[in-house]
């Protein structure tokens, strides 16, 4: 599943959805099998929400492939389609590999600048990789 709009200036999930999406998709990937009430509710913790805008913005969701659906009764339950860590991992690999077939070398070096930020763990495990895809293309 792909997202068309990153938004370079946000944080999180705010990076891919609106900011009412994201306060849902953390609701259902936190309450997977919930209803449109059952999410309203949740949202309105924070401040209220109309019952006709979840529902819009859910069934959106549905429609771009992030939400399934189901029935129980006449309740409508919807959950991701996708665990958050999957559906992170699968947009990351993608930003990743966009920006490498668009920009190639510079992409790479300023990744690996980012690296002076990072804490040592990832670099051990960026050593791995690098170690691993040597062994694998000899």
């Amino acid at each position: 599943m792909r997202i068309h709009n990153f938004k370079v200036g946000e944080r999180g999930l705010n990076r891919f959805f609106g900011p009412l999406e994201a306060r849902i998709m953390d609701i259902l990937w936190a309450h997977p099998g919930s209803s449109i009430r059952e999410v309203q509710t949740a949202l309105e913790q924070d401040k209220d929400v109309n019952f006709n805008t979840v529902m819009t913005v859910m069934n959106r969701l549905v429609d771009k492939g992030l939400l399934g659906k189901s029935q129980k009764g006449r309740t409508s339950l919807y959950q991701p389609v996708q665990s958050k860590e999957e559906f992170m991992n699968d947009q990351s690999k993608e930003l990743s590999h966009e920006l490498v077939d668009e920009f190639g070398a510079l992409a790479l070096n300023h990744m690996l600048d980012a690296l002076d930020e990072a804490d040592a763990g990832l670099i051990e495990r960026l050593e791995q990789k690098i170690k691993q895809w040597k062994k694998d293309s000899d």
